[in-house]
This record gives structure tokens, sequence and C-alpha cells, in this order.
């Protein structure tokens, strides 16, 4: 691990993370199931089912196609299955085929230090890309594109302030009066505000003024961003405000709206109205509830359903997520976080003003969204797509709020294809558009690659420019549910 500030020079340090929460049966570590790929095998597709065929390694027009799989011969191929080619993607590397990733504290202000971690650092002619997490995760939700990406590029990833590892070391606001609380419950309860976090608020204009720092002073170049969630939403939002630092941005089943009450800068009258907005010391009244509601959405059951509920596949093994989740729950200054956070004011512009700016001053911009996600409805990604028409929008089924590791493949495939797109100024197609027609019309595809030693299979839409919002959604209603082949 590296410590990195303005004025400090790097220190090594070791981590030893906490890993004591798993899910029973599952057996997820800090490493991944092991991932094998065929070495040898013949494969047919005859309407979607595989089998080895006498008479290998021949293409047989009126019967479907025969591939013969040697390694990553099959990689990229496309295949009929009905009406929908089939392209067989790479696996997840693992062992040492896959990047390390290191570790590091950026001090970014007084009391205030930003984990994070990235990869690929020694691709020093490879552009560099930045994935911002949702909210409650952090930089473990990406490790699978720490350890695949970080093959090619120069791949980073950070903490929000207030979120996972990035949580202050010492308390905002002590008891003034011992006896209230236990000594070890809860941080930032008190009435004693400690002079460095006088003006702390976990808003999203926070967050935007983290990212452009750190990008400035850690990374040092011009990044590409790719966020989910929230952090899809920050990464618009950055690079509406700062072009110059954005080369092109991803957003990953990106949150349209974040914060309610109005926010001082645009709407000073309006915001007086609400005398407090996030900041230290909590009012008595927000602590109450604070700790009511903490208790609640903070225990291991509650945080268990969450994670059923936006994961699509629920074979998905996500024991490392909860442990890392159940560990930031357990920080000291995990619930008045939480309360700044919920009642934070809402960012200075708009995401349809940021998508709206980044359009304007010819941002790239790619759209993967997973379809099944219970909270970012497709009818949002859609919006999106209507919106900036030019930009590539991938729907994937079966996926759900977190598509980056849900399938973790098809995401690493797609954003690989988009960057090269992008780099090469166009040269370098994006993924599906063989034919002209494809960009206005769209087109389907099922990638289909191996986990655990299993095939699986995941239908890929890339929807087309000319195509209309309502036979968007007619088009929706009328899909059939895809599921993971098993």
């Amino acid at each position: 691990m590296e410590v990195v500030s303005s004025s400090h020079s790097c220190l090594a340090f070791n981590r030893t993370p906490s890993s004591a929460w798993r899910f029973p049966g599952n057996g997820l570590g800090p490493g991944h199931a092991k991932l094998t790929r065929p070495r040898s095998a013949i494969l047919c597709v005859r309407s979607g089912i595989a089998s080895n065929p006498a008479d290998s390694g021949k293409v047989h027009a009126s019967h479907g196609f025969y591939v013969s799989d040697v390694d990553a011969a099959l990689q990229g191929i496309p295949k009929k299955v009905g009406e929908i080619e089939k392209m067989i993607i790479p696996s997840l590397p693992e062992g040492p085929e896959s990047s390390l990733i290191s570790t590091g504290f950026w001090e970014w202000k007084p009391k205030l230090s930003v984990y994070y971690e990235k990869s690929g650092i020694d691709n020093s002619k490879a552009p560099s890309v930045l994935f911002l997490p949702g909210f409650g995760v952090g930089t473990f939700h990406f490790e699978k594109q720490l350890k695949d990406l970080g093959r090619d590029y120069k791949v980073w990833t950070m903490d929000f302030l207030g979120q996972g590892m990035s949580l202050p070391c010492e308390d905002p606001a002590p008891k003034s009066t011992s006896g209230e609380l236990d000594e070890d419950t809860y941080w930032g309860f008190g009435q004693e505000l400690q002079p460095w976090a006088e003006e702390l608020v976990y808003s999203i204009d926070l967050w935007r003024d983290q990212v452009q720092h750190f990008i400035e002073e850690v990374i040092g170049e011009p990044v590409y961003i790719v966020g989910n969630s929230l952090g899809g939403f920050v990464s618009l939002y950055l690079a509406a405000s700062c072009p110059h630092l954005v080369k092109g941005v991803t957003l990953l089943n990106a949150t349209p709206f974040w914060g309610f009450l109005p926010n001082p800068a645009t709407s000073p009258r309006l915001s007086k109205i609400f005398p407090w907005a996030g900041t230290f010391p909590l009012p008595s009244f927000v602590r109450k509830l604070t700790e009511t509601v903490w208790q609640k959405i903070s225990h291991p059951r509650s945080i268990q359903g969450i994670l059923k509920q936006v994961y699509a596949d629920h074979s998905t093994n996500v024991d490392m997520v909860f442990s890392r989740i159940i560990e930031t729950t357990q920080h000291p200054a995990a619930a008045a976080s939480f309360a700044s956070i919920m009642c934070a004011p809402k960012g200075q512009i708009s995401f349809e003003e940021a998508l709206s700016r980044c359009q304007r001053q010819g941002i790239p911009i790619s759209l993967m969204y997973g379809r099944e996600d219970p909270w970012v409805r497709p009818i949002w990604g859609i919006k999106v797509k209507q919106q900036v028409p030019e930009s590539p929008y991938y729907e994937i089924s079966p996926a759900g709020h977190c598509p980056h590791d849900e399938v973790p493949e098809v995401i690493n495939y797609l954003l690989r294809g988009w960057l090269k797109n992008v780099e090469s100024e166009g040269s370098v197609g994006v993924p599906f558009l063989e034919e002209p027609s494809y960009a206005e019309n769209g087109v389907s595809r099922e990638l289909e690659f191996v986990r655990g030693g299993s095939k699986k299979s995941v239908h890929v839409r890339l929807f087309g420019s000319k195509i209309s919002l309502w036979s968007q959604l007619r088009s929706l209603l009328k899909s059939n549910t895809w599921v993971i082949s098993r």
C-alpha cells in the first residue's frame, strides 16, 4: 500500500483485509472462483444446443456452424443461433494471467484521505481508465476490471469520501459529555465540531471535486471514466465541469438523480429554508432518526436482501462484496456519514444538463445497462440514449444494477471495444457495428463465455439511433426474458 499527498513521498505499508463475514456455502474469499477454458473441443451450435460432431473442424452451412475451439480461436467469431448471432468472448483471467493490484491512500485534505487501487501502471503508453463505484460499495466492486483490463490499460478506482475505506480517521464531532453513547458506538454524534470538519458535507459536489483533484494530482493525465450508479452521475458531472480531464465516459446503470435539497450555490435563498443539509454536527432529531434507521439497514440480513435484489442472477457469488459492505458499516463514522449523504444538497447541475454539456463539448459517451435493474429501470437508459442518439447503448440481460460485477466478461469485452474505437478515432469499429445499418436499426448478440468451468451466455442488444422511444419501449415489453445458461 502507498500513501500519497501533495507534500509527502510514497511510503510502503502492509494491509490486512478483514473478511470475517461470508455467505454460508459459497466460499468466495478475496479471490475468484477458478475459471477454466476448454483446451480443445469441437463446438456445434444448432438452435443454441452444443454437441461434439464426428466431422470436427468442418463448417456446414445447412446445419449451423461447426467451429474448432483451440484456445482463443473461437473468441469473437459469430455463429448463428436462430436469428441472433452468438459470439464467444474471453473469460476472466486467472492466477498469473491477472494484472496485479496495488493500493494506496491519497491525503487530499487534513484528516480526509482517499483510498484507491490501481493496476497496469506499467502500461505506460496505454490510456488511463478510472472506475467510480456506486453508493455503499467501493474499490472492491471493480476487482474484476482491475485484474482483467489492467493487462491492457492503466486502471484506477477509488472510494468516495464518506464511504468504503475513505471514511475519516477521527471523529468530526466528538461528544461534549460522556455517558450518552458507548465509546465505540458512533462518531459524529457529538457537538464539539472539529475545525477540519467545519465545511464537511458528503455531497455530490464534494465527490466531483475529489475526482477532479485525484486525476490532477495522482493520475496526472486525462482519463476515461466508467461509473456505476452514483459513480455514473459523478462521472458525467465531472466531465461536464472539467472536459479537459475526461477523454470519454461510460455509464453503467447510472442513477439519473442524486440529492433532494436545493444547492446553496444555485439556489441561495431557497436553501436557507432548510436549517440543516448534511453538515456536522448532526442535529439531535437527525441523530435519533439515524440511530433507528442505521441499526436496520446495516444489519447483515438487510444487506443480504439488497444484494439479492440488485443481482439478477442469484448464482453470482457475492461473498466478498457482502463482507466488505459489512466491514464498512462497522466503522464508527459510518452512521453519521450515511446521515450526511442522505441529507446533502443536490448538485449544481442536473444529470440531464451534465449530459447535454458533454454532448456539446464532444465528449464520447457509451451506455452499458443491465436490463433487470430494479432501481434504474430500462426506461432511464432509453431516455439517456434518446438524448445522445449517437452514443452506443448496450442493454444486457440477464443483468441487474451492477453489470460490471455480475457479468464482468461482457462489460470488459464491450469496454475494450469501445476504448479501441475512441482511441483510434473511429478506425476500429464499435462492438456489433459490423454493418452500417446496425447503427440506425440496432442489432442483438448472444455472448458466450466460460466461468467456473461452465458455459454461460448473455443476451446483449445494441440499440440503434433511429428507433423512436415508443418503439424501444414496445420492444422491451414484448421481448422474452433471457436467462443465463447454467
